[in-house]
């Protein structure tokens, strides 16, 4: 009776310290994703450095120097200008979905582009690849969004590639909060 009780309590003990351990290792395994809400503003839109601005629409982000920004578990919610002199943030958005999936955005007249975004698995920088169509025009766009440690700037690390010309072009655009 005595060696059952010992039997049963040693058991008790061990899942106990089993079921400890793997709650502690699940929650090391948390990512803490960069937080990229706020408001922020550029020198140049992100196509400017690239040397691709005729590649969006007037209202695209990718033509905005400045940018409102509200991040959601699941996805950014990106709201510019209706022009690039203009402030006030209306009604030009884009939803960014970080599931991987396609998301595709016809702009008329053979315009427009599909993209996905996905998170590193560190969970501090976004990487969204993008096909842009311009009737037989074809852009390869490649940017990788990281947040600086202090939360003040946006780097936006973009590669393009084009069937209009052969290289690879790479530039940095550089976005800091204003609010």
């Amino acid at each position: 009776m005595k060696n059952k009780r010992c039997v049963l309590s040693c058991m008790i003990i061990l899942l106990t310290v089993v079921f400890y351990f793997t709650v502690e290792a699940q929650q090391k395994n948390v990512t803490h994703r960069a937080n990229f809400s706020g408001e922020w503003k550029s020198k140049e839109p992100i196509t400017m450095g690239g040397n691709i601005v005729c590649a969006y629409i007037v209202g695209d982000r990718m033509n905005a120097k400045t940018m409102k920004i509200t991040q959601q578990a699941d996805f950014l919610n990106i709201t510019t200008p209706n022009s690039n002199n203009s402030t006030k943030f209306s009604s030009n958005q884009e939803k960014l979905a970080f599931d991987g999936k396609e998301t595709e955005m016809k702009q008329g007249d053979g315009i427009g582009k599909k993209f996905t975004v996905k998170w590193s698995d560190d969970g501090q920088n976004i990487t969204i690849n993008t096909v842009v169509h311009m009737k037989e025009v074809i852009h390869y766009v490649q940017e990788v969004w990281n947040l600086s440690k202090d939360s003040k700037t946006i780097t936006v690390q973009a590669n393009a590639k084009s069937n209009v010309w052969g290289e690879t072009r790479s530039w940095k655009t550089v976005f800091d909060k204003t609010n």
